[in-house]
């Protein structure tokens, strides 16, 4: 269950947005300030670049920016690993004074060492990478220990008064009696958990993993059913949960979780970077958005992540309210027919422009150093 304060400040913006006829609206920015990680999962597709890229930061300006820019009542902070940046604490502090619900989403292997650079607020938790209990955790991240260190790290935060949730990737493979006793261990932890089927990047060293929509709805049917009556805190919506179940067939929105990183706004999504805007406004109008999506565009064909489908959600909830208040009471169903599926017949082919973007990034890399270097080699007058 998300917190009544967020939960009450965010519906209230998207009546705010349904109210002005706005069509397409952020909902949630994700916030990339690097790219560079301490670990190296099989499933990640977000570290394969070369090290002038990794070395990259946005300032905590062009952070701030950006949120300003944007406008969401709430920013993602994901990586790469957030704590690895020097100036983590003076960007939160800046969005949590402008009250952005901030989701500093980290793989806690720095928490403890860096919990001294923020403080306990309303507008601030951290979101802790598990995907699964110990053996699980730490076969996806690649390396022995980050679970029990992840565990440490957030009954300290807790103790010292933040909040803190956990998010899950979910992959092939996984059980559901697995995942419930996974649930089960947060509910003991006391904190809430946001679960997501794992995304294909096309850069992931590990691509025998990743689920298939119709793997995706039987998994989740069989993990919710398991959960009935046991208290679990999932932090999403009534009606993503019951997407994920197969009980509704939505498009995705992925306007409604905009990125903003080192390369600039990215086109369309956080999953995908197909292009890149120099701004937020030319991002929302210039983006051909019908190009993408299930059935339209074969790299989305699988893909039922919370930030495509979260924002899809929580616009249906303001639209249909009756059927959002209905799915939460009676919860989701996890037995009979499950929704049509998109058909994928007419999806356009999948491009790939991953090497052409870190190409183009290298240029301005070297453009940038010659530059500086002239400047540092002229005399002054």
């Amino acid at each position: 269950m998300i917190p009544f304060f967020r939960e009450a400040k965010i519906a209230a913006y998207l009546i705010r947005q349904r109210i002005a006829g706005r069509q397409r609206y952020p909902l949630v920015l994700m916030l990339e300030p690097l790219f560079r990680c301490n670990l190296a999962c099989g499933g990640c597709g977000k570290i394969d670049y070369p090290d002038p890229i990794l070395n990259m930061r946005l300032s905590v300006q062009e952070c701030l920016d950006a949120a300003d820019e944007c406008g969401a009542p709430m920013v993602a902070i994901p990586g790469g690993e957030p704590l690895l940046h020097r100036e983590i604490g003076a960007i939160v502090e800046g969005l949590v004074a402008r009250k952005k619900f901030v989701s500093l989403c980290t793989n806690a292997l720095l928490l403890e060492k860096k919990l001294h650079l923020f403080k306990p607020s309303p507008y601030l938790f951290f979101s802790v990478h598990l995907d699964g209990l110990r053996d699980i955790h730490d076969h996806a991240v690649s390396q022995p220990g980050v679970f029990d260190i992840a565990v440490r790290a957030i009954k300290k935060a807790k103790a010292a008064g933040f909040a803190v949730n956990v998010n899950a990737t979910i992959f092939d493979g996984h059980s559901a009696e697995n995942i419930a006793a996974f649930l089960d261990l947060a509910t003991e932890l006391g904190v809430g958990v946001s679960l997501s089927p794992g995304y294909a990047y096309e850069r992931a060293p590990d691509q025998q993993h990743f689920l298939a929509r119709q793997k995706t709805k039987s998994l989740f049917r069989d993990v919710l059913a398991r959960g009935k009556g046991k208290g679990w805190r999932l932090m999403h919506s009534a009606l993503f949960l019951d997407f994920l179940a197969g009980n509704r067939e939505f498009h995705c929105t992925p306007w409604g979780m905009p990125t903003r990183n080192i390369f600039g706004w990215q086109r369309p999504c956080y999953l995908l970077g197909e292009g890149y805007a120099p701004s937020f406004k030319e991002l929302m109008e210039t983006t051909d958005w019908d190009k993408y999506g299930t059935g339209r565009y074969e790299k989305c064909a699988n893909c039922m992540a919370h930030c495509g489908y979260e924002p899809t959600a929580a616009d249906v909830s303001i639209r249909q309210p009756l059927a959002a208040i209905m799915t939460a009471i009676r919860g989701v169903r996890t037995s009979g027919p499950m929704a049509p599926e998109i058909p994928l017949a007419a999806q356009r082919p999948a491009e790939y422009v991953f090497s052409r973007h870190v190409e183009e990034m290298q240029a301005r890399i070297h453009q940038n150093a010659e530059a500086k270097a002239r400047r540092a080699s002229t005399p002054v007058a």
